[in-house]
Protein backbone atom coordinates (compact mmCIF):
# COMPACT_ATOMS: atom_id res chain seq x y z
CA UNK A 1 0.00 0.00 0.00
CA UNK A 2 1.23 3.54 -1.02
CA UNK A 3 1.73 6.31 1.17
CA UNK A 4 -1.37 8.08 -0.39
CA UNK A 5 -3.75 5.33 -0.24
CA UNK A 6 -2.81 4.85 3.57
CA UNK A 7 -2.89 8.58 4.38
CA UNK A 8 -5.16 10.01 1.85
CA UNK A 9 -5.60 13.14 0.26
CA UNK A 10 -7.30 16.43 2.13
CA UNK A 11 -9.32 18.72 0.02
CA UNK A 12 -8.99 22.32 1.87
CA UNK A 13 -12.12 24.19 0.74
CA UNK A 14 -14.89 22.52 -0.27
CA UNK A 15 -16.46 24.93 -2.99
CA UNK A 16 -16.38 24.83 -6.52
CA UNK A 17 -12.55 24.21 -7.20
CA UNK A 18 -12.46 21.83 -4.26
CA UNK A 19 -15.52 20.09 -5.40
CA UNK A 20 -14.37 18.94 -9.34
CA UNK A 21 -10.74 18.66 -7.81
CA UNK A 22 -12.57 16.30 -5.87
CA UNK A 23 -13.91 14.62 -8.76
CA UNK A 24 -11.17 14.79 -10.84
CA UNK A 25 -9.23 12.35 -8.28
CA UNK A 26 -11.48 9.92 -8.23
CA UNK A 27 -11.96 9.82 -12.26
CA UNK A 28 -8.23 9.28 -12.85
CA UNK A 29 -8.39 6.34 -10.47
CA UNK A 30 -7.70 7.36 -7.35
CA UNK A 31 -9.54 5.23 -5.11
CA UNK A 32 -7.81 5.74 -1.65
CA UNK A 33 -9.32 8.21 1.44
CA UNK A 34 -10.40 11.39 0.39
CA UNK A 35 -11.52 13.74 2.32
CA UNK A 36 -12.86 17.19 1.94
CA UNK A 37 -12.71 20.11 4.73
CA UNK A 38 -14.89 23.70 4.28
CA UNK A 39 -15.23 26.65 6.49
CA UNK A 40 -18.73 26.90 6.02
CA UNK A 41 -21.51 24.31 6.87
CA UNK A 42 -23.19 23.63 3.58
CA UNK A 43 -22.11 21.62 0.61
CA UNK A 44 -20.65 22.98 -2.10
CA UNK A 45 -22.37 25.43 -3.88
CA UNK A 46 -22.28 28.10 -6.77
CA UNK A 47 -21.40 31.61 -6.11
CA UNK A 48 -21.89 33.46 -9.54
CA UNK A 49 -25.61 33.30 -8.86
CA UNK A 50 -25.54 35.09 -5.79
CA UNK A 51 -25.03 38.51 -7.07
CA UNK A 52 -27.45 38.26 -9.72
CA UNK A 53 -30.22 35.82 -9.69
CA UNK A 54 -30.27 35.33 -5.59
CA UNK A 55 -30.17 38.85 -5.38
CA UNK A 56 -33.08 39.35 -8.05
CA UNK A 57 -35.13 37.01 -6.46
CA UNK A 58 -35.87 34.47 -9.51
CA UNK A 59 -33.81 31.96 -7.62
CA UNK A 60 -33.72 31.01 -3.75
CA UNK A 61 -30.42 30.49 -2.35
CA UNK A 62 -30.54 26.94 -1.69
CA UNK A 63 -31.12 26.59 -5.69
CA UNK A 64 -27.15 27.13 -5.86
CA UNK A 65 -25.96 23.76 -4.46
CA UNK A 66 -23.66 22.16 -7.22
CA UNK A 67 -24.63 19.07 -8.88
CA UNK A 68 -21.98 16.27 -8.00
CA UNK A 69 -20.31 14.60 -11.40
CA UNK A 70 -18.95 11.69 -9.90
CA UNK A 71 -18.86 9.82 -7.26
CA UNK A 72 -16.84 10.69 -4.49
CA UNK A 73 -17.05 8.24 -1.49
CA UNK A 74 -15.52 11.22 0.46
CA UNK A 75 -15.50 12.49 4.30
CA UNK A 76 -16.68 15.73 4.08
CA UNK A 77 -15.30 17.70 7.48
CA UNK A 78 -17.40 20.83 7.24
CA UNK A 79 -18.03 24.10 9.10
CA UNK A 80 -14.59 24.31 10.59
CA UNK A 81 -12.25 26.09 8.63
CA UNK A 82 -7.99 25.06 8.30
CA UNK A 83 -6.53 26.92 10.91
CA UNK A 84 -2.57 25.83 11.09
CA UNK A 85 -0.35 23.19 8.86
CA UNK A 86 2.26 21.42 10.05
CA UNK A 87 4.63 20.40 6.68
CA UNK A 88 7.23 18.33 7.78
CA UNK A 89 4.77 15.74 9.67
CA UNK A 90 2.15 16.32 7.04
CA UNK A 91 -0.86 17.14 9.28
CA UNK A 92 -3.65 19.29 8.88
CA UNK A 93 -5.19 21.26 12.19
CA UNK A 94 -9.01 22.67 12.26
CA UNK A 95 -10.26 25.22 14.50
CA UNK A 96 -12.15 22.52 16.37
CA UNK A 97 -9.08 20.62 17.32
CA UNK A 98 -9.33 18.12 15.30
CA UNK A 99 -6.35 16.99 13.39
CA UNK A 100 -6.37 15.52 9.74
CA UNK A 101 -3.31 13.68 8.39
CA UNK A 102 -2.19 13.28 4.86
CA UNK A 103 -0.30 12.40 2.13
CA UNK A 104 -1.31 15.04 -0.31
CA UNK A 105 -3.22 18.27 -0.05
CA UNK A 106 -4.87 20.53 -2.41
CA UNK A 107 -6.22 24.08 -0.94
CA UNK A 108 -9.33 25.51 -2.66
CA UNK A 109 -9.97 27.97 -0.15
CA UNK A 110 -10.78 30.62 -2.42
CA UNK A 111 -11.09 34.15 -1.05
CA UNK A 112 -13.32 35.66 1.34
CA UNK A 113 -14.90 39.60 0.88
CA UNK A 114 -13.58 42.44 2.01
CA UNK A 115 -15.88 44.15 5.22
CA UNK A 116 -16.09 47.58 5.23
CA UNK A 117 -12.53 48.68 6.95
CA UNK A 118 -13.69 52.07 8.62
CA UNK A 119 -15.91 53.88 11.28
CA UNK A 120 -19.35 52.71 11.29
CA UNK A 121 -18.66 48.59 10.69
CA UNK A 122 -20.38 47.31 13.11
CA UNK A 123 -24.03 48.98 12.18
CA UNK A 124 -26.58 46.81 10.75
CA UNK A 125 -27.53 47.00 7.30
CA UNK A 126 -24.46 47.00 6.06
CA UNK A 127 -23.45 43.94 3.91
CA UNK A 128 -21.28 41.80 1.83
CA UNK A 129 -21.47 39.33 -1.15
CA UNK A 130 -20.32 36.25 -0.68
CA UNK A 131 -21.31 33.32 0.82
CA UNK A 132 -24.66 31.99 1.23
CA UNK A 133 -25.55 33.45 4.39
CA UNK A 134 -24.53 36.92 2.48
CA UNK A 135 -26.79 36.50 -0.03
CA UNK A 136 -29.78 35.38 2.69
CA UNK A 137 -29.38 38.53 4.45
CA UNK A 138 -29.01 40.79 2.06
CA UNK A 139 -32.19 39.34 -0.36
CA UNK A 140 -34.19 39.51 3.03
CA UNK A 141 -33.03 43.08 3.62
CA UNK A 142 -34.02 43.97 -0.11
CA UNK A 143 -37.50 42.73 -0.02
CA UNK A 144 -37.94 45.26 2.83
CA UNK A 145 -37.52 47.62 0.39
CA UNK A 146 -35.28 49.93 1.83
CA UNK A 147 -35.37 53.82 0.79
CA UNK A 148 -31.96 54.08 -0.31
CA UNK A 149 -29.01 51.20 -1.31
CA UNK A 150 -25.76 52.94 -1.31
CA UNK A 151 -23.17 50.75 -2.89
CA UNK A 152 -19.36 51.20 -1.90
CA UNK A 153 -17.25 49.93 -5.14
CA UNK A 154 -17.75 49.82 -8.93
CA UNK A 155 -16.19 46.02 -9.57
CA UNK A 156 -17.99 43.16 -11.26
CA UNK A 157 -20.09 42.76 -7.92
CA UNK A 158 -20.83 46.42 -7.11
CA UNK A 159 -22.53 46.65 -10.59
CA UNK A 160 -23.80 43.14 -10.57
CA UNK A 161 -25.97 44.24 -7.16
CA UNK A 162 -26.59 47.81 -8.44
CA UNK A 163 -28.13 46.36 -11.92
CA UNK A 164 -30.43 43.71 -9.15
CA UNK A 165 -31.73 46.74 -7.22
CA UNK A 166 -32.23 48.91 -9.98
CA UNK A 167 -34.41 46.16 -11.60
CA UNK A 168 -36.10 45.79 -7.89
CA UNK A 169 -37.32 49.44 -8.32
CA UNK A 170 -34.80 50.82 -5.62
CA UNK A 171 -32.86 53.87 -5.84
CA UNK A 172 -29.19 53.24 -5.48
CA UNK A 173 -26.20 55.17 -5.24
CA UNK A 174 -22.39 54.08 -6.26
CA UNK A 175 -19.55 55.10 -4.49
CA UNK A 176 -16.30 54.39 -6.29
CA UNK A 177 -13.01 55.87 -6.15
CA UNK A 178 -12.06 55.15 -9.69
CA UNK A 179 -13.19 57.10 -12.77
CA UNK A 180 -15.30 54.98 -13.88
CA UNK A 181 -17.01 51.45 -13.42
CA UNK A 182 -14.93 48.37 -13.97
CA UNK A 183 -12.10 50.68 -14.54
CA UNK A 184 -9.56 48.53 -13.22
CA UNK A 185 -10.72 45.56 -15.19
CA UNK A 186 -11.97 46.81 -18.34
CA UNK A 187 -10.17 50.83 -18.34
CA UNK A 188 -11.84 54.21 -18.34
CA UNK A 189 -12.93 54.46 -22.16
CA UNK A 190 -15.02 51.30 -22.00
CA UNK A 191 -15.71 51.88 -18.41
CA UNK A 192 -17.74 55.00 -19.71
CA UNK A 193 -19.78 53.61 -21.91
CA UNK A 194 -20.75 51.56 -19.14
CA UNK A 195 -20.86 54.79 -16.43
CA UNK A 196 -23.72 55.77 -19.56
CA UNK A 197 -25.59 52.69 -19.13
CA UNK A 198 -25.55 52.38 -15.65
CA UNK A 199 -27.17 56.33 -15.12
CA UNK A 200 -29.46 55.64 -18.04
CA UNK A 201 -30.75 52.97 -16.04
CA UNK A 202 -31.46 55.56 -13.07
CA UNK A 203 -28.28 54.82 -10.83
CA UNK A 204 -26.79 57.25 -8.98
CA UNK A 205 -23.22 56.96 -10.15
CA UNK A 206 -20.36 58.92 -7.80
CA UNK A 207 -16.80 58.67 -9.43
CA UNK A 208 -13.69 59.44 -7.92
CA UNK A 209 -15.82 59.53 -4.70
CA UNK A 210 -15.03 57.69 -1.37
CA UNK A 211 -17.00 57.01 1.86
CA UNK A 212 -15.26 58.55 4.93
CA UNK A 213 -17.38 56.62 7.54
CA UNK A 214 -20.64 55.63 8.03
CA UNK A 215 -23.45 56.51 11.06
CA UNK A 216 -26.45 55.53 12.59
CA UNK A 217 -29.35 55.47 15.15
CA UNK A 218 -29.74 52.58 17.37
CA UNK A 219 -27.17 50.43 15.46
CA UNK A 220 -28.70 50.85 11.86
CA UNK A 221 -27.14 52.50 9.23
CA UNK A 222 -28.44 55.80 8.32
CA UNK A 223 -26.11 57.68 6.49
CA UNK A 224 -22.80 57.93 4.29
CA UNK A 225 -20.10 60.46 5.17
CA UNK A 226 -18.02 61.08 1.98
CA UNK A 227 -14.46 62.41 1.96
CA UNK A 228 -15.61 65.46 0.56
CA UNK A 229 -18.14 66.32 3.27
CA UNK A 230 -21.53 65.31 1.57
CA UNK A 231 -23.78 62.99 3.63
CA UNK A 232 -25.95 60.55 1.61
CA UNK A 233 -29.32 59.47 3.19
CA UNK A 234 -29.21 55.16 3.50
CA UNK A 235 -30.91 52.42 5.21
CA UNK A 236 -28.61 49.61 3.01
CA UNK A 237 -25.38 49.45 2.34
CA UNK A 238 -23.51 46.97 0.06
CA UNK A 239 -19.88 46.94 0.54
CA UNK A 240 -18.02 45.60 -2.72
CA UNK A 241 -14.19 46.13 -2.38
CA UNK A 242 -13.05 42.63 -3.90
CA UNK A 243 -11.78 40.05 -2.05
CA UNK A 244 -8.92 38.99 0.16
CA UNK A 245 -8.12 35.71 1.13
CA UNK A 246 -7.34 33.77 4.72
CA UNK A 247 -3.62 32.50 4.03
CA UNK A 248 -1.95 32.88 7.59
CA UNK A 249 -2.24 29.83 8.30
CA UNK A 250 -0.10 28.75 5.24
CA UNK A 251 2.58 31.14 5.76
CA UNK A 252 3.13 30.24 9.02
CA UNK A 253 3.48 26.81 7.51
CA UNK A 254 6.43 28.06 5.43
CA UNK A 255 4.85 28.72 2.31
CA UNK A 256 4.98 31.74 -0.02
CA UNK A 257 1.35 33.03 0.98
CA UNK A 258 -0.42 36.50 1.88
CA UNK A 259 -3.34 37.94 1.09
CA UNK A 260 -3.01 38.44 -2.53
CA UNK A 261 -3.22 33.93 -2.87
CA UNK A 262 -0.78 31.26 -2.40
CA UNK A 263 1.98 31.07 -5.25
CA UNK A 264 2.64 28.13 -6.78
CA UNK A 265 5.09 26.98 -10.07
CA UNK A 266 3.44 26.07 -13.00
CA UNK A 267 2.58 22.18 -11.88
CA UNK A 268 -0.15 24.26 -9.39
CA UNK A 269 2.30 22.69 -6.53
CA UNK A 270 2.59 25.37 -3.44
CA UNK A 271 5.89 27.71 -3.07
CA UNK A 272 7.72 27.46 0.09
CA UNK A 273 9.20 30.38 1.62
CA UNK A 274 12.74 29.11 0.80
CA UNK A 275 11.78 28.87 -3.34
CA UNK A 276 10.90 25.37 -3.67
CA UNK A 277 7.77 23.44 -4.92
CA UNK A 278 6.00 21.26 -1.96
CA UNK A 279 5.56 17.98 -4.09
CA UNK A 280 2.84 17.22 -1.56
CA UNK A 281 0.55 20.19 -1.51
CA UNK A 282 -0.91 21.63 -4.76
CA UNK A 283 -3.25 25.05 -4.65
CA UNK A 284 -5.95 25.65 -7.58
CA UNK A 285 -8.65 28.31 -8.16
CA UNK A 286 -8.93 31.98 -6.37
CA UNK A 287 -6.31 31.22 -3.37
CA UNK A 288 -3.38 29.92 -6.44
CA UNK A 289 -1.35 32.38 -7.94
CA UNK A 290 0.83 30.64 -10.58
CA UNK A 291 2.98 31.56 -13.61
CA UNK A 292 0.55 31.89 -16.36
CA UNK A 293 2.42 30.62 -19.94
CA UNK A 294 -0.04 32.51 -21.89
CA UNK A 295 1.09 35.37 -20.22
CA UNK A 296 5.00 35.05 -20.21
CA UNK A 297 4.81 32.95 -16.94
CA UNK A 298 3.61 36.03 -15.10
CA UNK A 299 2.05 35.19 -11.77
CA UNK A 300 -1.53 36.02 -11.74
CA UNK A 301 -4.79 34.96 -9.78
CA UNK A 302 -7.86 34.41 -11.67
CA UNK A 303 -11.24 34.72 -9.51
CA UNK A 304 -13.38 33.34 -12.20
CA UNK A 305 -15.67 30.38 -12.59
CA UNK A 306 -13.74 28.32 -15.46
CA UNK A 307 -10.37 28.80 -14.03
CA UNK A 308 -11.25 27.40 -10.72
CA UNK A 309 -12.51 24.19 -12.57
CA UNK A 310 -10.18 23.93 -15.02
CA UNK A 311 -7.42 24.55 -12.42
CA UNK A 312 -8.40 22.15 -9.94
CA UNK A 313 -8.50 19.39 -12.68
CA UNK A 314 -5.32 20.22 -13.72
CA UNK A 315 -3.68 20.36 -9.98
CA UNK A 316 -5.27 16.89 -9.62
CA UNK A 317 -4.02 14.99 -12.48
CA UNK A 318 -0.77 16.64 -11.09
CA UNK A 319 -1.16 15.10 -7.93
CA UNK A 320 -1.66 11.70 -8.78
CA UNK A 321 1.39 12.02 -11.71
CA UNK A 322 4.85 11.06 -11.28
CA UNK A 323 7.67 13.83 -10.15
CA UNK A 324 8.68 14.10 -13.88
CA UNK A 325 5.55 14.16 -15.40
CA UNK A 326 4.50 17.57 -13.67
CA UNK A 327 2.67 19.61 -16.96
CA UNK A 328 2.43 23.43 -16.55
CA UNK A 329 -1.05 24.86 -16.39
CA UNK A 330 -2.00 27.34 -18.78
CA UNK A 331 -5.33 28.97 -18.96
CA UNK A 332 -7.13 31.56 -20.84
CA UNK A 333 -8.75 33.69 -18.30
CA UNK A 334 -12.71 34.51 -18.75
CA UNK A 335 -15.39 35.95 -17.26
CA UNK A 336 -19.14 36.81 -18.48
CA UNK A 337 -21.83 39.49 -16.34
CA UNK A 338 -24.85 40.23 -16.79
CA UNK A 339 -25.80 43.80 -15.79
CA UNK A 340 -28.45 46.99 -17.40
CA UNK A 341 -29.93 44.71 -20.02
CA UNK A 342 -25.96 44.24 -21.70
CA UNK A 343 -23.83 40.48 -21.31
CA UNK A 344 -20.33 41.67 -21.46
CA UNK A 345 -17.61 39.38 -21.95
CA UNK A 346 -14.17 38.95 -21.46
CA UNK A 347 -11.81 36.39 -22.90
CA UNK A 348 -8.23 36.93 -21.56
CA UNK A 349 -6.35 39.29 -19.27
CA UNK A 350 -6.11 42.97 -20.26
CA UNK A 351 -3.72 43.91 -17.15
CA UNK A 352 -1.00 46.34 -18.69
CA UNK A 353 -2.67 46.86 -21.55
CA UNK A 354 -1.28 49.40 -23.88
CA UNK A 355 -3.68 49.75 -27.07
CA UNK A 356 -7.53 49.38 -27.31
CA UNK A 357 -9.35 49.31 -30.62
CA UNK A 358 -13.04 48.48 -31.04
CA UNK A 359 -13.48 46.39 -33.81
CA UNK A 360 -17.16 45.55 -34.42
CA UNK A 361 -20.31 47.97 -33.60
CA UNK A 362 -19.59 50.84 -32.10
CA UNK A 363 -19.52 52.86 -28.15
CA UNK A 364 -22.19 55.14 -29.49
CA UNK A 365 -24.33 51.94 -29.60
CA UNK A 366 -23.54 50.14 -26.84
CA UNK A 367 -22.97 46.87 -28.46
CA UNK A 368 -19.02 46.47 -29.46
CA UNK A 369 -16.28 44.10 -29.33
CA UNK A 370 -13.20 45.85 -28.54
CA UNK A 371 -9.69 44.14 -28.46
CA UNK A 372 -6.77 45.23 -26.02
CA UNK A 373 -3.16 45.04 -26.96
CA UNK A 374 0.11 45.10 -25.17
CA UNK A 375 3.89 45.62 -26.75
CA UNK A 376 2.01 44.66 -30.06
CA UNK A 377 0.18 40.99 -28.75
CA UNK A 378 -3.50 40.92 -28.36
CA UNK A 379 -4.18 39.86 -24.97
CA UNK A 380 -7.86 40.07 -24.21
CA UNK A 381 -11.16 40.64 -25.77
CA UNK A 382 -13.99 41.77 -24.85
CA UNK A 383 -18.15 41.72 -25.60
CA UNK A 384 -20.46 43.95 -25.02
CA UNK A 385 -23.60 42.12 -26.48
CA UNK A 386 -21.44 41.29 -29.75
CA UNK A 387 -20.19 37.77 -28.97
CA UNK A 388 -20.57 36.49 -32.70
CA UNK A 389 -16.56 37.16 -33.00
CA UNK A 390 -15.49 36.56 -29.62
CA UNK A 391 -14.61 33.18 -29.98
CA UNK A 392 -12.00 33.41 -33.05
CA UNK A 393 -10.54 36.59 -31.09
CA UNK A 394 -10.21 34.00 -27.65
CA UNK A 395 -8.29 31.79 -30.31
CA UNK A 396 -6.29 34.42 -31.42
CA UNK A 397 -5.35 35.65 -27.49
CA UNK A 398 -4.16 32.71 -26.77
CA UNK A 399 -2.21 31.98 -29.96
CA UNK A 400 -0.44 35.53 -28.97
CA UNK A 401 -1.21 37.43 -32.23
CA UNK A 402 -0.45 40.52 -33.21
CA UNK A 403 -2.74 43.56 -32.71
CA UNK A 404 -5.58 43.36 -33.73
CA UNK A 405 -5.49 40.01 -35.05
CA UNK A 406 -8.54 40.15 -37.27
CA UNK A 407 -8.89 42.45 -40.06
CA UNK A 408 -11.36 42.71 -42.91
CA UNK A 409 -13.73 41.14 -41.48
CA UNK A 410 -16.92 41.53 -44.16
CA UNK A 411 -19.09 42.98 -41.36
CA UNK A 412 -16.25 45.35 -39.88
CA UNK A 413 -16.49 48.65 -39.77
CA UNK A 414 -13.16 51.45 -39.48
CA UNK A 415 -11.67 50.14 -36.55
CA UNK A 416 -11.48 52.62 -33.67
CA UNK A 417 -8.10 53.05 -32.16
CA UNK A 418 -8.33 54.04 -27.94
CA UNK A 419 -6.76 54.79 -25.00
CA UNK A 420 -7.71 51.38 -22.64
CA UNK A 421 -7.31 53.73 -19.32
CA UNK A 422 -6.02 51.22 -17.61
CA UNK A 423 -3.35 50.83 -15.12
CA UNK A 424 0.47 50.75 -16.51
CA UNK A 425 3.08 51.91 -18.75
CA UNK A 426 1.59 53.97 -21.56
CA UNK A 427 2.77 54.03 -25.27
CA UNK A 428 2.57 56.30 -27.31
CA UNK A 429 -0.16 58.19 -28.30
CA UNK A 430 -0.22 57.91 -32.06
CA UNK A 431 1.39 54.00 -32.00
CA UNK A 432 -1.38 52.33 -31.70
CA UNK A 433 -3.75 54.64 -34.07
CA UNK A 434 -1.39 54.00 -36.63
CA UNK A 435 -0.10 50.40 -37.04
CA UNK A 436 -4.33 49.96 -37.03
CA UNK A 437 -4.34 52.62 -39.95
CA UNK A 438 -1.74 50.79 -41.81
CA UNK A 439 -3.19 47.64 -41.27
CA UNK A 440 -6.76 48.40 -42.58
CA UNK A 441 -5.57 50.53 -45.39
Amino acid sequence: MTEVQRLGIVVVGASLAGLRGAEALRDRGYDGPLTLVGDEPHQPYDRPPLSKHVLAGELPPEATVLPQLSRLRARWRLGQPAVALNRERRVLHRADGATLPYAKLLITTGARARTWPGEGADLAGIFTIRTLEDARALWSALACRPNRVIIVGGGLIGCEAASCCRDLGLAVTLVDPNPTPLARLLGTTIGATLAERMRGAGVDFRPKTKVRAFSGEAGQVRRAHLAGGEVLETDLVIVALGATRDTGWLAAAGLAADAGGLTCDGACRAISIAGEPDPDIYAAGDVARWPNPLYGDRPMTVEHWGNAVDQARHAAANMLASASDQIPYRHLPSFWSSQFGLNIKLAGSTEGADALAVVQGTRASQRFLAVYGRAGRTVAALSFDQARWLPAYAEAVAAGASFPPILGATDQPRIEALEPGLPGPRRSPDRGAAALETAHA
